[in-house]
């Protein structure tokens, strides 16, 4: 049997990049074996180094919600290409992009591009410092937020204990101000803010985490850390880096302002399906605080290729689609199709499962019900979820290499490929 050429590119990569990947969770670390090399993607489809085609269930991590190669990204793009990669020097695009996002997002008055997801969080941070004039921030376990060092931090003992790194490289003095509490208790919330109300410049949140697969925020306790921020005045930052137009047109925040009057977050932290593929994030927010930053204000923040034109008009490009009427309720279908599939199979064949979806975002657990939080995640059954991926993969599968990672549907996934999907774990079912 020919040696593949996934294992071949992996040895080769491992000389020349650390742990052979640029971004740690493509290794298979968590889940073993050879990560696949992609040649290329169409639709819902990938195609490896060995020439084998999987239905794709990670979409890039998130951006590619209308599938690879949309014909109207793609004109877009190629467009834009043509004019020019790079000006540094403002365009007309960067304003219909800003211009779109603030529609969709009712609770901001401007917005700042930026080139990543981690940028964008550290960004937020920043600014929500320099306008209160706090230190503390305040963060939850399993929720992630980039790799800025402030927030590579994991909780100490007791409620409301300060942060110490889980990276080398970040000196404690740096996450001294960086609380972490478990995600989904309120009791802890109100202890925390009971001791350090006053320096507390702002609360970060995943309102749908997705990096620890996919756990919700409840309303009750999303409803009272809103009241909690607002009584002491700290801005309250939803990281919608992942859920952003991917849950709703409108991103989570959309769903809790559905729920509880008078929601809205003071800062949004946007990524992944506004750049449509390529590197753009955001943060956005009300013109009195986002008006804090230079030029205009103290709080400094810049970046090369921040608005770049090419990402513009591919973001551009795919926000014009999914604001299409209907959107967003078929690729609702079909996620709430494939998640509920995927549990009936487990059924069928004896295995707890428990999993929950919203828009085109999904997450499943090896468990008899969903976990809450960061410690129920890791409570749940690894092993099976790492033997069920590799099952799934042999069957032309990509899910995400990790238990903690959510998964995601396109607009292009069909009929076809969910059945192909549910018959695939049905046949993995002894995983």
């Amino acid at each position: 049997m020919p040696e593949s050429r996934n294992a071949g590119l992996f040895a080769r990569a491992q000389r020349s990049i650390p742990g052979g990947v640029n971004s740690p969770v493509r290794a298979f670390r968590a889940v073993g074996g050879t990560p696949r090399f992609i040649e290329r993607a169409e639709g819902a489809y990938l195609w490896d180094a060995d020439g084998k085609r999987y239905i794709d269930y990670i979409g890039s991590w998130g951006p590619m919600i209308l599938g690879h190669g949309h014909p109207a990204v793609l004109e877009a793009v190629h467009k834009a290409v043509a004019d020019g990669l790079s000006f540094g020097a403002p365009t007309e695009r960067e304003i219909e992009l800003a211009e779109t996002i603030l529609q969709l997002v009712p609770s901001a008055e401007q917005v700042r591009l930026v080139s990543s997801g981690t940028e964008a969080a550290m960004s937020a941070l920043r600014l929500a410092r320099g306008a209160t004039g706090r230190s503390k921030i305040v963060k939850f376990e399993g929720c992630y937020h980039g790799h800025a060092d402030a927030l590579l931090v994991k909780a100490g003992s007791g409620l409301a204990t300060f942060g110490h790194p889980t990276s080398a490289g970040v000196p404690p003095e740096v996450v001294r101000d960086t609380l972490v509490l478990p995600y989904n208790d309120v009791a802890a919330l109100e202890t925390t803010f009971d001791l350090h109300g006053p320096g507390i410049a702002c609360v970060m949140i995943e309102p749908i985490a997705g990096n620890m697969n996919f756990v919700r925020a409840g309303v009750p306790f999303m409803q009272r850390l809103r009241e909690l921020c607002t009584r002491h005045g700290a801005l309250l930052v939803f990281d919608e880096v992942m859920t952003g137009f991917r849950v709703a047109l409108g991103g989570a925040q959309s769903l809790y302002a559905a729920a509880i009057p008078g929601f809205a977050p003071d800062l949004s932290v946007f990524g992944k399906v506004i750049g449509g593929g390529m590197p753009l994030a955001a943060f956005a927010g009300p013109r009195s605080v986002m008006e804090q930053l230079a030029p205009l204000g103290p709080v400094y923040q810049a970046g090369t290729l921040s608005g770049n034109p090419v990402a513009t008009a591919c973001g551009l490009a795919t926000l014009r689609e999914i604001r299409k009427p209907g959107f967003f309720d078929a690729l609702a279908r079909t996620t709430r199709t494939l998640t509920d599939g995927l549990l009936c199979a487990a059924h069928e064949a004896g295995v707890p499962m428990a999993g929950d979806c919203e828009g085109g975002m999904f997450g499943f657990f090896f468990a008899a019900k969903l976990p809450h939080d960061y410690p129920g995640v890791m409570a749940t059954d690894q092993q099976r979820f790492n033997r069920f991926f590799h099952a799934m993969l042999d069957h032309g599968i990509y899910l995400a290499p990790a238990l903690y990672e959510a998964g995601f549907v396109s607009a292009a996934h069909t009929p076809a490929d969910l059945e192909a999907t549910l018959g695939a774990a049905r046949a993995a079912r002894e995983a």
